[in-house]
C-alpha cells in the first residue's frame, strides 16, 4: 500500500514517524529523571534560594535525618524561646533562624559526632573551644553584645529597659576583686550550657537587635530581612557596615556537595514552611 503513495508523501509520513518516536522517548526520558540536568534554570533557582524569598516555601533540606534530629532537638527549646522573645521582643523563629545553619553545618561537618550522638540522641550540638555553645558564639561577639547594651553612645543601644538582661550575677552582688575573671568564667558557662540554651538564644536575640537598630538609625531598615540579619550574625559586628544594598553571604556550608552561604541557608529556612507549627 505504502509502495503506491507519492515519494514525497512517504518522506512526510517517515518524518511524523520519527518525530513520534522522538517525543515518546523524550517523554519516558524525563520521567525517567534522565534529563535532569545544572542548565541555566537550576543554576538562576540556586541563585533564588541564596536569596530566599516570602513565596518560596520549599526548604532543600526537609527530610534529611539532620533536619529530622533537628526538628526534634530545638521543639524542646520551645519555652525558652518564648522567654527569651518575651525579654527582647524578637521572635522565636527570627532567634532559631541563624542556629540552623550554625547546626547544619555542625551536623554536616562532624558526620561522625552526628551518627553517634546528635542524631540518636536528637539534641543540639554545643561548642566550647574557638566558638561556644549552640549558635557559635565567639567571646569578643559575646563581650560587644554586652558592651552595647549598656554604651547609650552606641548606635546599637536599646535603651534603659533592656540594659541589664545579661548582668552577671558577680556585677549584681557588687562584687570588685577579680570581677573580671569571674564574669568572664560565668559569661562561658552561661553560653556552653548544653542542658539550658537560655543564654545562647538570649545573646543571639539581643544581637540581631542591636543590628537592626544600627541599621535602623543609618536610615536601612533589615527588619523584613532575615537572610541579611543571619549573614550579619555569622560575618560579626566589625564586618557590619550600613548600606542600602546588602549582601547574602558569610561562611560557605557545604551539604552533601551543595554550597550554600550562611545567610542564604538561614534565609531558606526562615521563609519555608518548616516549623512554623511551633515557631511562625
Amino acid at each position: 500500500m505504502l509502495s503506491k503513495i507519492h515519494p514525497f508523501i512517504k518522506i512526510i509520513v517517515y518524518l511524523f514517524a520519527i518525530a513520534g518516536l522522538f517525543f515518546v522517548g523524550g517523554f519516558f526520558a524525563i520521567k525517567s529523571g534522565l534529563t535532569n540536568t545544572s542548565g541555566i534554570i537550576d543554576i538562576q533557582q540556586e541563585n533564588f534560594l541564596k536569596v530566599g524569598s516570602s513565596e518560596f516555601k520549599r526548604f532543600p533540606l526537609a527530610h534529611t535525618p539532620e533536619w529530622i534530629a533537628f526538628r526534634q532537638a530545638v521543639a524542646l527549646d520551645r519555652d525558652v524561646l518564648t522567654r527569651v522573645e518575651k525579654e527582647t521582643g524578637v521572635s522565636s523563629r527570627l532567634i532559631i533562624t541563624p542556629l540552623v545553619p550554625e547546626q547544619m553545618r555542625l551536623f554536616y561537618s562532624n558526620r561522625a559526632l552526628f551518627k553517634e550522638i546528635f542524631g540518636p540522641l536528637k539534641i543540639l550540638g554545643a561548642q566550647s573551644q574557638f566558638s561556644w555553645g549552640i549558635m557559635g558564639l565567639k567571646d569578643d561577639t559575646a563581650r560587644e553584645i554586652e558592651r552595647r547594651l549598656k554604651d547609650p553612645a552606641s548606635p546599637s543601644y536599646l535603651g534603659e529597659k533592656y540594659e541589664h538582661l545579661l548582668d552577671f550575677k558577680t556585677t549584681a552582688a557588687g562584687v570588685s576583686t577579680i570581677i573580671s575573671e569571674q564574669e568572664d568564667h560565668e559569661r562561658f558557662l552561661r553560653i556552653v550550657d548544653e542542658y539550658n540554651h537560655y543564654y545562647s538564644y538570649l545573646y543571639t536575640a539581643i544581637y540581631l537587635k542591636e543590628i537592626e537598630r544600627e541599621w535602623l538609625r543609618a536610615g536601612f531598615d533589615i527588619s523584613k530581612r532575615p537572610e541579611i540579619l543571619a549573614t550579619l550574625f555569622n560575618i560579626g559586628f566589625a564586618n557590619s557596615k550600613p548600606n542600602a544594598n546588602p549582601q547574602v553571604g558569610g561562611s560557605e556550608i557545604n551539604i552533601d556537595g551543595v554550597m550554600y552561604s550562611f545567610g542564604g541557608l538561614a534565609g531558606l529556612f526562615y521563609n519555608s514552611d518548616e516549623l512554623i507549627e511551633l515557631f511562625p
